[in-house]
C-alpha cells in the first residue's frame, strides 16, 4: 500500500491589511491539516510578501482525504515590538479539490474573516497537490527515523503561543510576547523529560504497528493525534484507496442508505451455471458441452465450451414475464465425427436435466452474500454418460443484485452490448488561448514567384478540426513594419486527452503561399487558473518547405485556461457551471437522485418482422458531465426500467435533462450499418424549483416535434429528490456569480462564446460516439439542444409571446390606473385618494408600505405554488400555432435542401415578418428622438415652448410646496369622468408633434 503526502506550496500574498500601526505588516502563515501543523517564515514589513515555501503533510487516511479541511491562517508577527500577534485572514480548502501531482497550478484565494468585525482584505497564492509514494522496502531503517523526528528543528523556537493550542487560536487574536517565551522554555523542558519515557514505549509498539513515515523537511511546530476517534466497526469498513478524491463523492453515503428507494423492486429469477462434472478424465477436444435453460416458452443456452473449461454465466429472467412455474436446466454435448466418405457428422445428445420449482427457490436481497453454487445430479441421464453432475445456483432477487449488470437479461435481449445500461462521462474541456504577438526574420519571396512589394500576412492556427485566423497585416520596408505584429488572441476548445499538436502557420495572403509553420505540443502547454498568473511567451522557429528549413520565427503566448467553464450545452439549460481547474471547484451542496421508473402507452416507431409495430425504448439522463443510459426494454409499449441514479449538485440553478429514445443501433440495417435511434420525447427539470428533501413522483408527457407537427409519444414516470444537508450553503449559492471569475474578468464576446460552445458540442458528440457501446450523435445533439441557434418561426413566436406576457403586467397596471381615473369602481377610487393623501402627508411610509405589501402578496401566493415540477410546455412552445411549412422549415438543414420555389415562399414570409419588426423598431426609435428634440432646437418653436414651461415651472415649484403640487396633480389625474374630455391631453399632443428623424431616412 502506498503512502500519500499532501504538498502545499505557500507562494505569496497580495494587498494585505496593514496591522503594525505603520502602514505595513510582517506576515507569516500557519497551515493545519489532519491534526498536523506547519508554519512559514516571517516576511518583515511587506504587504505583498513572497514566501515560496513547500510544506508536506502526511495523509493518515487516504479514503477520507476528500472530507478533510486544509486551513491556512495568516498572522502579523509583532514580537519585535513586544505586542501581540494579529490576525490577517484565513482560507479553508476542502480535500475534494486537491489535484494529483503534475496538475497543480497557482491559485489565489481571497482571505476570509474570522468574525463579522474583523478587518480583512487581500488574497494568498497557493499550489496544492498530493503524491502517492511506495513504502520503503527496509522497515528496520524506518524505525530509527521517528527518534530523529522527535527533536524539533531550530526554526520552531520562534513559534507563537497560539500554535501550541489550536482551540485557543480561534478565540484570541493576540498573546503577549513575555508569556510566549515562558511557554517556550517550559515546553522544551517537558520534551527533554518525556523523551526517555516515551522511547521504550515506542520500541515496544514498533512490531505491532506499521513503520511511521520519514520526517518531512518542514517539521511540525505542533502536532496532535487525530482529533476524531473512529469506532471499531467503522475502522473495519474503511479501506485505504489510491483513487482520486473526486471519486469519494458526497453522495456515497446517500447511495448506501437510500439505494433503490425511488423505484420499485423488480423480481428477477437468477440462474448461475458454473460447470459440469465429467466421469472420465480423458479430454476429447472434438466434443463440446453447453447447458440449456427452459422456463415455459423461454429458452436460452450457455456458451459452448470444451470439457475442461467452465461456463460461469448468470441469467436473469423477468419474473413477471414468465409463463411457467418450473425451471429446467439441461446439459448437452455435441460431437463431430468423420464418416467413411470423409464427411463430418455432428451429433447432439442430452446428458440429463435438473428441475426446480419456482415456489421453492430461495430469495436473496443485498447486502446478503452471494448464493454459493451447488452440485446437482442430472436426471434421466443415458447410460455411460460422460457428465453426471452440474454446478449451479438459483435464487430470486431484484435489479439491485450486483450480478444484474453483467447477467444475461431476458427483457433487454440478453448480452447485446447496445442494450445494456451504461454511465458515460463527458471529456474534460479546456480553453486553449493562443496569443499571436509578432514574427521576425521572415523569409519572404524566396520561391520562384516574384516578390510582392508590401505583402499581407496573417497567422492561422489549427487544433484538430478547429481553425482560426488573425487579421491581416502589411509588411513594409522599415525596421518596425518588417517584423509584423498582431497581438491577437485565438481561443480553442481542447479536450482531454489532448490533440498531439497545435499547428501555427504564417501565410502570405498576397500570393496564397505558406511562409512557414510551427508545431506546439499541447501536452507541454502550461495551465493557469486566473488572469493574475503571467502568460509565458515563447519563440518558435518556422519551418518552410524542403528548400527552406528555416523560414523565420514567431513569438506566441499559449496556455490552457482553467478558470473558465467551457459551455458545452445551451446557456438556458446548463447543468454545470464549475471551472475546469479542479482547484477552483467548490464542495457539493447537495445530492440529486433520479429514479427512472417506467413509461406507459408508448407509440410504435418501427415494425417487427414486417407485420406489427414495436418499440425498443431506453432513457438517457444528463446532469453535469455525467450521462446515464438505462437498459433497453425490447418490444414493450409499457416498459419498466426501475433504475436509480445519483448526481452531486454544485449549483441549484441548473437543469436536469431526460430523454427517451427508441434503440435502433443494436440491429444492423440493409447497408450493414446500425440504424439511428429515434427520439420519443424529452423533459427538463430545473433544480431551483424543487423543494429540498422531498420526493416528486409522477407521469410526464413525452412530446416530440416532427415535420408534420407535434406528437405525443407516451408518458414517462420518474421520481426526483433533491437532498441538501446545509441550508446555509444552499442560500449562499444564490449570492455567488453564476459563472466562474474569469468569465467576468476577461469575458469572451457573444459571437466568440457561441462559436466555442458549438465546438465543444462537436467534441463531446464525437467523444461519446467513440464509446463502447456508442452514444449516438443524434442522441447527444438532442440532449444538448445543439440546434437552438438555427432560425425557427415557432421559436420566434414563442419568444415574442414571452415578451408580451412580461409586458402584460405593465399593461394590467395601466388598465387598473385607467379604471381608477374613470371611476369604474368608485369605492376603489376613493380608497386610492385616501392612499395618495397618506403618502403625500407621510412620505416616510412609502418604502415600508411597498415592502409590506409585497411581503403579503408573495406570502399569500405560497399556497398556489407548483406542487409538481413543470417540464416541457407545448402551449408555451407554440407547437399548435405554426403550419406544416413552418415546421418543415425548422427541420430543414443549413444550407437549405428544399426546392427554389419553397425557399422563395419562405423568404417572402420572412421578409413580411421582418417588415413588421422593422416598423416596430422605427416607432420605438421615434419616441427617443422626440425626447431628444426637446433640447436640440430642431423645432425652435417647440423647444421655445418647453424652455418657457421649464422657467414657469421653476417659479411655481419655488412658491408651491412639493406636497401640495403632488396632491393636486394626483387629484387632477383621478378626476371624475364628467370633468374629462374625449380628446387626448395637451402634453400628449405636444409630445406627438415633436419631430423625429424618420423623415431623413432614404
Amino acid at each position: 500500500m502506498s503512502n500519500r503526502k499532501l504538498m502545499v506550496e505557500i507562494c505569496n500574498a497580495k494587498n494585505l491589511m496593514p496591522k503594525d500601526g505603520q502602514g505595513t505588516a510582517s506576515a507569516y502563515v500557519i497551515v493545519d491539516f489532519d491534526g498536523q501543523r506547519r508554519r512559514t517564515k516571517t516576511i518583515s514589513r511587506d504587504l505583498n510578501p513572497q514566501w515560496d515555501e513547500k510544506i508536506e503533510f502526511l495523509v493518515h487516511d487516504v479514503a477520507s482525504m476528500a472530507t478533510e479541511i486544509l486551513e491556512l491562517n495568516v498572522y502579523n508577527d509583532n514580537k519585535k515590538t513586544g505586542k501581540r500577534s494579529t490576525f490577517l485572514g484565513k482560507v479553508k480548502i476542502t480535500g475534494s479539490t486537491f489535484p494529483q501531482s503534475g496538475s497543480e497550478a497557482l491559485v489565489y484565494y481571497p482571505l476570509e474573516k474570522r468574525s463579522v468585525f474583523s478587518q480583512i482584505k487581500g488574497e494568498i497564492g497557493i499550489k496544492i497537490c498530493y503524491v502517492d509514494e511506495e513504502p520503503p522496502a527496509d522497515p528496520a531503517a524506518e524505525e530509527k527515523k521517528p527518534e530523529a523526528a522527535e527533536t524539533p528543528p531550530a526554526e520552531t523556537e520562534e513559534k507563537p503561543p497560539e500554535e501550541k493550542k489550536p482551540e485557543e487560536e480561534t478565540k484570541a487574536e493576540e498573546k503577549p510576547a513575555e508569556e510566549e517565551k515562558k511557554e517556550e522554555k517550559t515546553t522544551e523542558d517537558q520534551k527533554k523529560e518525556d523523551a526517555p519515557a516515551t522511547a521504550p514505549a515506542a520500541e515496544a509498539a514498533a512490531p505491532a504497528t506499521p513503520p511511521p513515515p520519514p520526517p518531512v523537511e518542514n517539521a511540525a511546530i505542533a502536532q496532535s493525534p487525530k482529533p476524531k476517534q473512529v469506532d471499531e466497526s467503522l475502522q473495519l469498513a474503511r479501506k485505504h484507496s489510491n483513487l482520486d478524491p473526486d471519486v469519494v463523492s458526497l453522495s456515497n453515503h446517500h447511495r448506501g442508505s437510500s439505494a433503490f428507494n425511488l423505484v420499485d423492486r423488480m423480481p428477477f429469477l437468477y440462474v448461475r451455471v458454473v460447470k459440469a462434472k465429467r466421469e472420465d478424465k480423458e479430454t476429447d477436444h472434438s466434443t463440446i458441452y453447453y447447458a440449456k435453460l427452459a422456463i415455459g416458452t423461454h429458452s436460452i443456452t450457455t456458451k459452448e465450451q470444451s470439457a475442461t473449461k467452465p461456463w460461469d454465466q448468470v441469467f436473469a429472467f423477468d419474473k413477471e414475464g414468465l409463463n411457467s412455474t418450473s425451471l429446467e436446466v439441461s446439459v448437452f454435448d455435441r460431437k463431430k465425427k468423420v464418416t467413411e466418405d470423409n464427411k463430418e457428422e455432428v451429433t447432439e445428445a442430452c446428458l440429463g436435466t435438473v428441475s426446480f420449482e419456482l415456489t421453492e427457490v430461495p430469495k436473496r436481497v443485498p447486502p446478503d452474500s452471494p448464493l454459493a453454487p451447488q452440485w446437482y445430479t442430472l436426471e434421466n441421464s443415458p447410460e455411460n454418460s460422460p457428465v453426471t453432475d452440474v454446478m449451479l445456483a438459483v435464487w430470486l432477487g431484484t435489479q439491485a443484485d450486483e450480478t444484474f449488470q453483467e447477467a444475461w437479461q431476458s427483457d433487454s435481449g440478453g448480452l447485446i452490448p447496445e442494450t445494456r445500461a451504461k454511465v458515460y462521462l463527458s471529456p474534460k474541456l479546456w480553453y486553449l488561448r493562443l496569443t499571436v504577438i509578432q514574427t521576425q526574420d521572415l523569409q519572404l519571396g524566396s520561391g520562384p514567384e516574384p516578390r510582392v512589394k508590401n505583402p499581407e500576412l496573417f497567422v492561422k492556427a489549427q487544433l484538430g478540426p478547429q481553425l482560426f485566423k488573425t487579421n491581416r497585416t502589411t509588411v513594409g520596408s522599415s525596421s518596425t513594419s518588417s517584423n509584423p505584429t498582431w497581438n491577437e488572441d485565438l481561443v480553442f476548445v481542447a479536450a482531454e486527452p489532448f490533440e498531439p499538436f497545435l499547428v501555427i502557420t504564417v501565410e502570405d495572403a498576397s500570393n496564397g503561399q505558406t511562409v512557414g509553420h510551427a508545431k506546439v505540443q499541447v501536452a507541454s502547454i502550461d495551465k493557469r487558473t486566473d488572469d493574475r498568473s503571467t502568460l509565458g511567451s515563447r519563440w518558435f522557429n518556422l519551418v518552410g518547405d524542403e528548400s527552406r528549413p528555416y523560414a523565420g520565427r514567431i513569438h506566441v503566448g499559449v496556455c490552457l485556461e482553467g478558470g473558465y467553464h467551457v459551455l458545452d450545452e445551451a446557456a438556458h439549460v446548463t447543468s454545470d457551471v464549475r471551472p475546469t481547474a479542479k482547484q477552483l471547484s467548490k464542495p457539493a451542496i447537495g445530492v440529486l437522485e433520479v429514479g427512472i421508473r417506467g413509461a406507459t402507452n408508448l407509440l410504435p416507431v418501427k415494425t417487427k418482422d414486417g407485420t406489427r409495430g414495436t418499440t425498443d425504448s431506453y432513457v438517457v439522463a444528463k446532469y453535469g458531465p455525467k450521462w446515464v443510459r438505462t437498459r433497453t426494454i425490447l418490444d414493450r409499449f409499457n416498459p419498466r426500467w426501475n433504475e436509480q441514479y445519483t448526481w452531486d449538485v454544485y449549483d441549484p440553478c441548473t437543469v436536469l435533462t431526460i430523454g427517451v429514445f427508441d434503440n435502433g443501433r443494436y440491429r444492423i440495417g440493409e447497408d450493414d450499418k446500425p440504424s439511428k435511434d429515434v427520439r420519443l420525447g424529452k423533459l427538463r427539470i430545473r433544480l431551483s424549483t424543487l423543494d429540498t428533501n422531498r420526493v416528486y413522483m409522477g407521469l410526464y408527457s413525452l412530446i416530440v416535434l416532427l415535420p408534420n407537427g407535434a406528437k405525443k409519444m407516451g408518458e414517462i414516470e420518474i421520481a426526483v429528490r433533491f437532498s441538501c444537508s446545509s441550508w446555509i450553503s444552499l442560500l449562499q449559492a444564490y449570492s455567488t456569480p453564476m459563472l466562474p471569475r474569469m468569465h467576468y474578468v476577461r469575458p469572451l464576446g457573444p459571437i466568440q462564446q457561441d462559436m466555442l460552445r458549438h465546438n465543444a458540442m462537436k467534441i463531446v458528440t464525437a467523444r461519446l460516439g467513440r464509446s463502447e457501446p456508442a452514444l449516438g450523435q443524434e442522441v447527444v445533439q438532442f440532449m444538448l439542444d445543439s440546434d437552438t441557434h438555427t432560425w425557427s418561426m415557432r421559436r420566434s413566436k414563442s419568444n415574442w409571446f414571452r415578451i408580451i406576457n412580461g409586458l402584460s403586467k405593465a399593461a394590467s397596471l395601466a388598465r387598473w390606473l385607467d379604471s381608477i381615473c374613470t371611476w369604474a369602481h368608485p369605492p376603489t377610487t376613493v380608497l386610492v385618494h385616501v392612499l395618495l393623501l397618506a403618502i403625500v402627508l407621510c412620505p416616510h411610509l412609502i418604502l415600508p408600505t411597498i415592502c409590506l405589501y409585497a411581503f403579503l402578496i408573495v406570502a399569500l401566493r405560497y399556497r398556489y405554488r407548483m406542487q409538481a415540477p413543470v417540464t416541457m410546455d407545448p402551449r408555451l412552445s407554440q407547437v399548435d400555432s405554426v403550419g406544416p411549412d413552418e415546421l418543415d422549415e425548422e427541420f430543414d438543414g443549413f444550407p437549405s435542401s428544399r426546392t427554389p420555389d419553397q425557399v422563395r415562399i419562405r423568404y417572402d414570409r420572412l421578409r413580411a415578418l421582418a417588415g413588421r419588426a422593422q416598423t416596430l423598431l422605427g416607432d420605438v426609435a421615434a419616441q427617443g428622438e422626440r425626447l431628444e428634440a426637446l433640447c436640440n432646437w430642431r423645432d425652435p418653436r417647440a423647444t421655445g415652448i418647453f424652455v418657457v414651461i421649464c422657467l414657469l415651472a421653476s417659479l411655481v415649484f419655488y412658491i408651491v410646496p412639493f406636497k401640495a403640487f403632488l396632491l393636486g396633480w394626483g387629484f387632477f389625474y383621478m378626476r371624475h369622468p364628467r370633468f374629462r374630455g374625449d380628446m387626448p391631453s395637451l402634453p400628449i399632443n405636444f409630445f406627438r408633434r415633436l419631430p423625429p428623424l424618420s423623415d431623413q431616412i432614404l
